[in-house]
């Protein structure tokens, strides 16, 4: 589903941010203003002429200005400004189709593990490290009540000891359990085995006060697509027991696992909202491989993904010029994968976005994480 741009000229001030962006950041956030200074370029058409900064501003992925660039880039990474940089986002992705993604296995199952949920003593989430706030769904909490919850934050390869750092801290002060962990390589696998045992060790006290016998502990493991869980399973395990591969929607059924005599785990399918509300969200999931590519539009998330590098202090310019030899020109996304498009794949700019997504997928510029805890 290919996602195409709005051609309408933005002549006033953009609304206030709203949805659950909104809920999550302070309500205090001034939107900032957008406008458009050029029409958006074509796909398929090239002219010799890119977009250009004026009036002392540089422009947005699209043609939108967004101000005091140059200075966020010359702070420091703890002094980046995360909340301007997902208020930009969330308006970087007005103007674009909204991204949806829901196959119909997932329907079925997700019904399923909330019945099976309510036989479980403990529950593991697993989440993207790179965006721990885009890959929980929105009603998580209300489905697990009061039960007791580890958070896993998988992939902690793929981010920064000071983003690892921000969401230890994070989680610690929320008095919320979470477990770091490598699903590919097994780290933080034994951590996560005796946390899961501890929390749930007090089940068969109880079963044994009512003259019950003993039985493993239950835990569930879910969460969004390709996040790792089944990788996870199969690394507890050291063998594999469940399917697992680098795209969403591998797992389509509820599986239990046994470990032993004293711990049984639950595989369960990939769940997303029937609608993602916040497209920011889905922007981030697109580029970090959390959602079936036939749900967007690679050459605009690419673009997306070039406006959110420059800003990073830890990537910035000079990353992407370092990989590709090409200047962001006042940080235009869609004409910076427009060149390299020309450079690299002889105009075909879908190749080019792919590149640039694989690339930060691998690390190429850096393992980093695009989110940052809440204040």
């Amino acid at each position: 589903m290919a996602a195409q741009l709005s051609s309408v000229w933005l002549n006033s001030p953009v609304d206030t941010v709203a949805g659950n962006f909104h809920r999550r950041r302070s309500s205090s956030i001034r939107s900032p203003t957008a406008t458009l200074s050029t029409a958006h370029p074509s796909r398929y058409l090239f002219t010799a002429k890119y977009l250009q900064i004026v009036g002392g501003k540089s422009l947005g992925w699209n043609g939108m200005e967004s101000s005091n660039l140059n200075s966020t880039l010359d702070s420091e990474p703890e002094e980046f400004d995360w909340v301007e940089l997902e208020a930009d986002l969330y308006h970087w992705t007005k103007v674009l189709r909204p991204v949806q993604w829901y196959p119909g296995h997932i329907a079925k199952t997700e019904k399923e593990l909330k019945e099976q949920l309510k036989l479980m003593d403990v529950v593991i989430e697993v989440r993207d490290a790179r965006i721990p706030m885009s890959t929980t769904h929105p009603l998580m909490d209300s489905w697990l009540g009061n039960r007791k919850r580890i958070i896993v934050l998988n992939r902690e390869d793929m981010i920064s000891t000071a983003d690892r750092n921000a969401w230890a801290s994070y989680y610690a002060r929320q008095g919320t359990k979470v477990v770091f962990s490598n699903g590919k390589l097994g780290m933080g696998t034994l951590r996560l085995t005796r946390l899961v045992k501890a929390l749930a060790g007090g089940v068969n006290i109880k079963r044994k006060a009512r003259g019950l016998l003993p039985r493993p502990v239950r835990a569930g493991i879910v969460g969004y697509p390709n996040v790792g869980k089944s990788s996870l399973i199969n690394r507890l395990h050291k063998r594999r027991m469940c399917a697992a591969a680098p795209r969403p929607g591998v797992t389509r059924e509820l599986k239990w696992v046994r470990f032993g005599s004293d711990l049984e785990l639950l595989d369960s399918p990939g769940i997303i909202p029937m609608r993602i509300n916040d497209q920011s969200a889905a922007i981030k999931l697109a580029i970090c491989d959390d959602i079936g590519e036939r749900s967007y539009d690679v050459s605009e998330v690419a673009a997306i993904l070039v406006q959110m590098l420059v800003r990073l202090p830890t990537v910035g310019n000079k990353a992407l010029y370092k990989r590709y030899k090409i200047e962001t020109d006042g940080r235009v996304g869609r004409t910076f994968v427009q060149k390299l498009a020309l450079q690299l794949f002889n105009g075909d700019i879908n190749q080019a976005a792919f590149r640039i997504l694989s690339d930060f997928r691998k690390g190429k510029f850096g393992w980093v994480a695009l989110e940052r805890p809440p204040k």
